[in-house]
C-alpha cells in the first residue's frame, strides 16, 4: 500500500451519503474524508459538524479545483451521475459513482470511453461485490467449479424494508435547498425499480456467472407489486434465471444458486443495511465437502472504498465494478425492458436508450 491515504471528496450530502459513504470514508484504513460538497449550504454545515471533513464546498467546480483532492464519490440522483463523473474526470480526479452508472446506454458508453482515454479509475457503487460471502463464491467459481452449467439469482425487496432500515440507519438530515431532478423520477415505478434494484441483480449475476449476451423477460404487475422473471444467456453457454420482485410480502429475499462441473454454490443475502455477509455454501466434488465463510467484516461500503483506494494508490486489480461493468448492467436493464414490451429475446449488444 501507499504510505498515504486516498483524499476523498463526497459530492452530495443526501441519504446515501449520510447512511453509507461518510461513515465508510471515516472508517476506511486507506482513505480520508478530505471534502464534502452540496448546493444546500445548511446541509453541508450540519454534515461538517458531524463528520469533520478537512474542507467544505457548495460549488462542485471549486471542490474539483482543489489540488489536494484525489477522488470523488458521486452520491447524488441517478440522472446527474454521468455529468458529474465526467466533470471529475476532466479535472483529473478518480470517481466512485453510485449505482446505476447512468440512465441510458449512450451516456454510460461516453463515460466508459472518457475514463479509458483519461486513464483514470471509475468504479460503480454496486457494493455487493464486496460482500465477503459473494466474494467467497466468486473465488470458488474461479478456482474450483470448472465449467458453469446454470445460475439462478433473485432480488426481492420487502414490504417491511423501511421498518427494518429505519431501525439501523442514522436519522437522515434534509434541506429544502437540495437539488432534485426535474419531475418525479419515482413516478415511473418500472423504470425506477429497474434502475435502483435491478442494477444490483444484474451486476451480481455478471460477477458470478460471467458476461450476459441475451435476455428474455416477462413482467407481472399486481396490487402495486412488480415481478420480472428473466431467462438469461451467458457468453460461456450457461443458462440463467433472474427474479426481480418488488415488493414481496415477507422478509427480504435475495440470493443465488450456481451449478458447475465440479461443485455448486448456494447463497442467501441479507438486507444490506444490516452489514451482514451473505451465507454462502460451496460444495466441492474434489473433497466431497461444503465450504463456508463467516465473513465477520461486512461493511460493504467501507470495503468497496478500500478496494477503490488500493487500485488507485497501489495499482491493485480493480475488484469493484468498472465503467464497462456499469454500462453492461444498464444494457441488461434496457434489454429487460425491451423484452417485456416485445416478448422476444433481446441481445444486449443491440440495445439503445434507457429502461
Amino acid at each position: 500500500m501507499s504510505e498515504r491515504n486516498l483524499r476523498v471528496g463526497v459530492l452530495g450530502c443526501g441519504q446515501i451519503a449520510q447512511a453509507a459513504h461518510f461513515e465508510a470514508v471515516r472508517k476506511s484504513r486507506h482513505a480520508e474524508l478530505h471534502a464534502i460538497c452540496d448546493l444546500a449550504e445548511d446541509l453541508v454545515e450540519r454534515m461538517a459538524l458531524i463528520h469533520n471533513p478537512q474542507r467544505v464546498y457548495t460549488d462542485y467546480a471549486a471542490m474539483l479545483g482543489d489540488p489536494d483532492l484525489d477522488a470523488v464519490i458521486v452520491a447524488i440522483a441517478d440522472q446527474f451521475h454521468v455529468a458529474m463523473a465526467l466533470q471529475a474526470l476532466a479535472a483529473g480526479k478518480h470517481v466512485l459513482v453510485e449505482k446505476p452508472l447512468g440512465v441510458t446506454v449512450e451516456e454510460c458508453e461516453r463515460l466508459r470511453q472518457e475514463a479509458a482515454q483519461q486513464e483514470l479509475i471509475v468504479q460503480v457503487g454496486t457494493m455487493k461485490r464486496f460482500d465477503p460471502g459473494i466474494a467467497f463464491a466468486r473465488r470458488f467459481i474461479d478456482d474450483e467449479i470448472g465449467e458453469l452449467l446454470a445460475l439462478k439469482a433473485w432480488y426481492c425487496d420487502s414490504t417491511h424494508r423501511y421498518a427494518m432500515t429505519d431501525a439501523v440507519q442514522p436519522i437522515i438530515e434534509t434541506s429544502a435547498a437540495s437539488k432534485r431532478p426535474a419531475g418525479d423520477p419515482k413516478a415511473d415505478r418500472r423504470r425506477y425499480y429497474l434502475l435502483g434494484h435491478g442494477s444490483h441483480l444484474l451486476d451480481t449475476a455478471r460477477f458470478l456467472g460471467g458476461e450476459i449476451v441475451a435476455i428474455r423477460a416477462r413482467l407481472a404487475e399486481k396490487f402495486g407489486a412488480y415481478a420480472w422473471f428473466c431467462e438469461v444467456e451467458f457468453a460461456n453457454g450457461a443458462l440463467g434465471q433472474l427474479d426481480l420482485t418488488i415488493a414481496v410480502r415477507m422478509d427480504w429475499h435475495e440470493g443465488f444458486q450456481i451449478y458447475g462441473e465440479h461443485g455448486s454454490v448456494i447463497g442467501k443475502t441479507y438486507n444490506p443495511w444490516y452489514f451482514k455477509g451473505s451465507d454462502v455454501e460451496c460444495f466441492s466434488e474434489r473433497d466431497g465437502q461444503y465450504h463456508r465463510l463467516l465473513g465477520a467484516d461486512a461493511h460493504f461500503y467501507r470495503l468497496q472504498l478500500e478496494g477503490f483506494a488500493d487500485t488507485i494508490l497501489a495499482g491493485a486489480p480493480q475488484v469493484g465494478a468498472t465503467a464497462g461493468d456499469g454500462t453492461a448492467a444498464i444494457r441488461g436493464l434496457v434489454a429487460i425492458s425491451r423484452s417485456v414490451e416485445s416478448g422476444d429475446w433481446v441481445r444486449l449488444a443491440d440495445v439503445t436508450g434507457g429502461p
